[in-house]
């Protein structure tokens, strides 16, 4: 209370109601030493519900972690460590940035897939429970996760997986901001997870006599009997009071995201037998009891640290690997295994590219690893001959794996795709990638953001990047989306010209370990450049590259349009025009380099200048200047095959060199 009153906004409500919860669960369940926020072998806990952010600061406070007294008075200002929603890298003991409601309950689904794979990497053969890397993923939520649609759609794949590692606690108060949830919400939330498949539990702390007692043992039991169950994951609804024991706020709206006011704090002090005048008590006595749990910590390690022990002594192979994915380190060579493709006018598909780079880069790489929702037939995202992770009794005749299997399956589930697929990259040093269209990247944006702003290194396999994918028409071909992504800070957007191209950016995006990764990959055939004509293949990892040399005008061309600039530039050369080719996978790459390489590429000297993307234009005037030209689509497609779309709406060859003759022209004015 104090906390969100110093600082004049916040959620007290949420973080009043499940203390008793936080607490018992620091204290008595969760594996985890205050001393090693990033040991191993501890249990991960992510709340879901973010905004109760008091919650969480308060028992790593509590706890022993690097949190003080002044840390949690500092809530919510400038250059604190307790922001108003819990960051990953910013405090201490915080597992995963869970700011829109729903997404920390995905993350911990993928914390949960991505444990088990981890196991299966490293110590298969042990008995349950007794392998050092067997732990528990814990979650809290609220009402307004369980409402938004992505929890059904993670909570859905958690059920198919069995994970009985995942134990999830929902505070069912029936308050949201805007009062009681009856007004949005009818259905029985635990009837709905019994649906999925979860093990589901109840524990109500309102009593027959219509009082209210924090019966925390009952909790216990709860989360003990969730243990038990293996092949499930748990549920526990816990039915609480928002805002407990406030006198005239409980149970209302107003406790839920604003301060209480003082008098109402002074009250609920007064019941709770503080001394109204005093801001922020801390009883000594307390905190030391609390601060016990960091003896327990440290016994807990130790003997975990014996059984890592034994296990390094067992398999020098699987204890290299572990060494290795510790810190994203890739093995030596690896590179030889990245294909190259011959040179062929007809060409391949970059999406069919990607299908062969990713089956090549297998049996090297055994810490990649992903799938698609429901797309792998089209997106070309499983890696050839490699299992399904999946349990013994979901295989069916396609799709046959076992528990550490490496092929995901999302079923149609873009937005809860995203959310696992940055738990799974928070929660060890795997490499993960889930694929979809480009168009249904809007289904699984929330989730791409969180990625971008944690550091993630997810990779995104994009395919039917434009237009080019033809007859599905304008609902299906992305216009506005290639820069609607490339606007995400830290996204890196990626749309190779040819296959030996989606080769490198692979390659490059497997060696970068700090952000996300989106590859726009086509469906169409694009040719397979002769790099004995045109620059190598490897400079696209730059970002951008002179693939043709010219003098009188520049033609720069992403993924599928490359080809439309070399075309283009044969035409200019019949008409005495010397035309510079140049490929721009990645424009965030590009910007990146030194000044002068990409003065070397586009040099300032040389206005004229025109680009060629089968997507909206406008964008573009950051390369191609005053005096540009750009061609691409700037408004929504068609129905009609690939080649007719792109003569139709003017990207051809024709179109970009008789735009090259006015910027040259303007260029000169």
């Amino acid at each position: 209370m104090d906390a969100v009153q110093k600082v004049g906004n916040g959620h007290p409500g949420t973080a009043m109601s499940l203390a008793p919860a936080a607490y018992l669960l620091y204290q008595r369940i969760l594996r985890h030493d205050p001393a090693d926020p990033h040991w191993t072998g501890r249990d991960r806990f992510v709340l879901s519900c973010g905004h109760s952010s008091l919650t969480l600061y308060i028992q790593l406070y509590l706890s022993g972690y690097a949190l003080t007294l002044d840390d949690l008075k500092a809530l919510r200002t400038w250059g604190s460590i307790t922001p108003g929603h819990p960051e990953y890298h910013v405090t201490p003991g915080v597992e995963i940035t869970t700011g829109p409601l729903g997404q920390g309950v995905g993350n911990a689904v993928g914390m949960a897939m991505a444990a088990r794979r981890e196991r299966g990497l490293f110590d298969p053969d042990a008995a349950p429970g007794e392998s050092p890397f067997d732990h528990y993923i814990y979650a809290f939520c609220s009402d307004g996760d369980i409402e938004e649609g992505i929890t059904h759609e993670s909570s859905s794949i958690a059920a198919v997986q069995e994970l009985g590692n995942l134990i999830v606690l929902y505070d069912d108060n029936h308050i949201s901001i805007e009062d009681n949830t009856r007004i949005a919400k009818s259905e029985d939330v635990g009837a709905r997870y019994e649906a999925y498949g979860w093990h589901v539990q109840h524990v109500d702390w309102h009593t027959a006599d219509g009082g209210y007692h924090e019966n925390v043992q009952a909790l216990y039991d709860a989360y003990e009997a969730a243990k038990a169950v293996t092949d499930k994951p748990s549920f526990i609804v816990l039915h609480t009071i928002i805002g407990w024991p406030a006198p005239t706020k409980q149970g209302t709206g107003a406790a839920h995201g604003a301060a209480l006011g003082d008098d109402e704090v002074a009250a609920t002090k007064e019941i709770l037998g503080f001394d109204p005048a005093v801001k922020f008590p801390v009883e000594e006595e307390a905190l030391s009891r609390a601060r016990e749990v960091a003896e327990r910590g440290k016994a807990l390690h130790a003997e975990w640290d014996e059984k890592f022990k034994g296990w390094e002594n067992q398999d020098s192979e699987r204890t290299s690997l572990f060494a290795r994915m510790a810190t994203y380190t890739l093995p030596d060579r690896w590179t030889d295994a990245l294909p190259e493709f011959p040179a062929d006018p007809k060409g391949i598909a970059t999406r069919k590219a990607s299908g062969e780079v990713l089956s090549a880069l297998a049996p090297v790489l055994p810490e990649l690893w992903g799938g698609s929702a429901d797309l792998a037939e089209s997106n070309l995202t499983t890696m050839k001959g490699e299992p399904s992770f999946l349990p013994a009794n979901r295989q069916t005749p396609m799709w046959q794996g076992g528990p550490y299997g490496r092929t995901l399956h999302f079923g149609i589930r873009e937005h809860g795709m995203g959310s696992i697929l940055n738990g799974i990259a928070v929660h060890g040093n795997t490499r993960v990638y889930g694929g979809t269209f480009l168009q249904f990247s809007d289904y699984m944006r929330g989730a791409v953001r969180l990625a971008a702003l944690m550091e993630q290194p997810v990779t995104y396999v994009w395919t039917h990047d434009s237009i080019g994918l033809g007859e599905d028409g304008p609902t299906h071909q992305p216009i506005e989306h290639l820069w609607s992504l490339r606007n995400i800070p830290g996204l890196d957007v990626v749309r190779p010209a040819d296959a030996n191209e989606t080769a490198v950016v692979w390659r490059a995006i497997l060696e970068i370990i700090d952000r996300p990764a989106a590859l726009a990959l086509s469906r169409q055939n694009v040719p397979t450049f002769d790099r004995a004509i045109f620059a190598p293949a490897a400079l696209a990892a730059r970002g951008a590259y002179v693939m043709a040399d010219g003098t009188d005008v520049i033609l720069i061309g992403t993924g599928s349009e490359v080809q439309i600039a070399v075309a283009a530039r044969e035409l200019l050369a019949a008409d005495g025009i010397s035309a510079r080719v140049v490929s721009m996978p990645c424009t965030e790459w590009f910007t990146l380099q030194d000044a002068s390489y990409q003065e070397e590429v586009l040099p300032k000297a040389m206005r004229a200048r025109v680009s060629v993307e089968a997507g909206i234009t406008a964008p573009w005037k950051i390369f191609v200047g005053d005096a540009g030209e750009s061609i691409g689509v700037d408004h929504y497609g068609a129905s009609a095959a690939a080649a007719v779309i792109y003569e139709k709406f003017g990207i051809t060859a024709e179109a970009v060199a008789a735009a090259a003759k006015s910027s040259i022209a303007k260029a000169r004015a």
